[in-house]
């Protein structure tokens, strides 16, 4: 006998049918009021609820771990990167500006400068050359602005230096035209390579400024997302209080003091953070900033002061770029925060400027007198109240200055970091602990509607 045929489904089947027969077959058996009814229902309603403070939590703390991340890099990089790159920019200047000043100094000592003069114009000059092929050029690649301004100026030190050469040997032989050698390099410096070098610092020295602007705020979009997932789980608990008399669900409270202690934990960091961060720019950043103008002003007063003797100027053009540097270098010094680090500096590189001045004054007096050994010997002379020693006064200030700003900028950016060290792991330690507390806490409510 005949085994019976299988029975076949009457009517059309999904794997028979294509996709849009089969959208519109499924479509035909599912009822609007139906599907309205359940989103409409207790059980939909508690786990709309729960998936809400779910998906805010994970936000939350995706969003505090990376952003904490973010800012603690950004500081470490300024820290081993860009600060020591615009320290070394900034030296790169400082140290043309000290050969522009010694080698004028040197010219109008006479045919033999002093070895100390001749000494701190070889040193700026190596220095200068190795601060264009080291650190000025930080992580910048071949090729760009950076490196190509480093390679001029790098190029054009050889043909300062061999024209300084020229000018002390024509010196030493006692040629008038040693002077204008010795203007042909200052010419050189001045108008050439300290802009570059110019350039450059202010480009190390905005990048420094910026991060620091970055950082110097908490991060309010995680701590909005923060409050938003304690919104949530509060408002989970007071739903659940009203539709159930449950007075407490241990799977939320789990949640909400895992989300709290991220609160605390990533507003006392991220807030010790930026508070470092701020003081860093207003407290190190910005005064460091302003004490390498004022050492750069004073490089440039001291270069126009020995060239007008070297050139024995009585047009008052090296007299107003003097008055001008000055000028500009009190300024400075005036605006120079009062309980900022190396407010002391500042103090005592203000008293010696004054003495500066008053021996500039005496310098002219003599010149105008015609009295132009005298006049020499104000200017580079080993006396106490001669120029020489209140510009190396202001000069070593100043320096001991920039040492102690930057040494307290780095400090506070060191802290700042450190503040943020256990942000990134604490939140996402803390994050599946919220999210699988509120799963344990919802599930059993929703099991009580099978």
């Amino acid at each position: 006998m005949a085994a019976p045929a299988e029975a076949r489904p009457i009517g059309p089947t999904l794997e028979n049918l294509t996709p849009r027969a089969a959208a519109a077959l499924v479509r035909q058996h599912i009822d609007p009021a139906d599907t309205r009814d359940f989103l409409r229902s207790s059980p939909a309603k508690l786990a709309a609820v729960g998936i809400i403070a779910m998906i805010l939590c994970i936000l939350a703390g995706t969003v505090t771990a990376l952003s904490a991340g973010e800012r603690r890099g950004g500081l470490e990089t300024l820290l081993t990167e860009t600060e020591p790159f615009a320290a070394s920019a900034q030296q790169l200047y400082i140290e043309l500006s000290v050969a522009d000043a010694a080698a004028s100094t040197g010219f109008i000592s006479g045919g033999l400068e002093p070895p100390e003069v001749r000494s701190a114009y070889l040193q700026a000059v190596g220095a200068a050359a190795t601060e264009t092929t080291g650190g000025a050029a930080g992580d910048e690649a071949p090729g760009s602005p950076t490196r190509m301004e480093l390679a001029a100026i790098a190029a054009r030190l050889p043909s300062y230096a061999g024209v300084v050469e020229t000018a002390r040997a024509d010196n030493r032989l006692g040629l008038p035209v040693g002077a204008a050698y010795l203007t042909e390099a200052s010419n050189l410096m001045q108008s050439e390579m300290l802009p570059m070098a110019d350039q450059l610092y202010q480009q190390r020295a905005d990048q420094v400024a910026d991060t620091l602007q970055r950082y110097d705020h908490p991060p309010w979009g995680a701590i909005i997302l923060l409050a938003l997932a304690m919104a949530a789980l509060a408002f989970a608990q007071i739903y659940l209080l009203r539709n159930w008399r449950r007075v407490f669900n241990p799977g939320l409270v789990l949640a909400s003091f895992a989300v709290l202690i991220m609160v605390l934990w990533v507003g006392a960091g991220t807030s010790i953070a930026a508070a470092d961060t701020h003081r860093a720019l207003e407290e190190g950043a910005t005064p460091t900033d302003m004490l390498t103008q004022a050492r750069i002003l004073a490089q440039q007063a001291r270069s126009a002061e020995t060239l007008k003797l070297s050139r024995r100027d009585t047009g008052g053009q090296y007299d107003q770029s003097f008055d001008t540097a000055i000028g500009e270098l009190r300024n400075v010094l005036a605006a120079y925060p009062e309980d900022a680090t190396g407010d002391d500096s500042v103090g005592d590189a203000e008293e010696h400027t004054d003495g500066w001045v008053a021996a500039h004054e005496r310098t002219n007096d003599a010149i105008a007198r015609a009295d132009y050994t005298t006049a020499v010997n104000i200017t580079i002379g080993p006396g106490p109240d001669d120029a020489t020693a209140h510009f190396t006064a202001v000069d070593e200030d100043l320096e001991r200055g920039i040492a102690d700003s930057r040494d307290d900028l780095r400090t506070k950016v060191a802290n700042g970091a450190r503040a943020l060290e256990g942000v990134v792991p604490g939140a996402l330690l803390l994050t599946p602990i919220a999210v699988l507390s509120i799963a344990i806490g919802m599930v059993p409510r929703l099991r009580e509607y099978r």
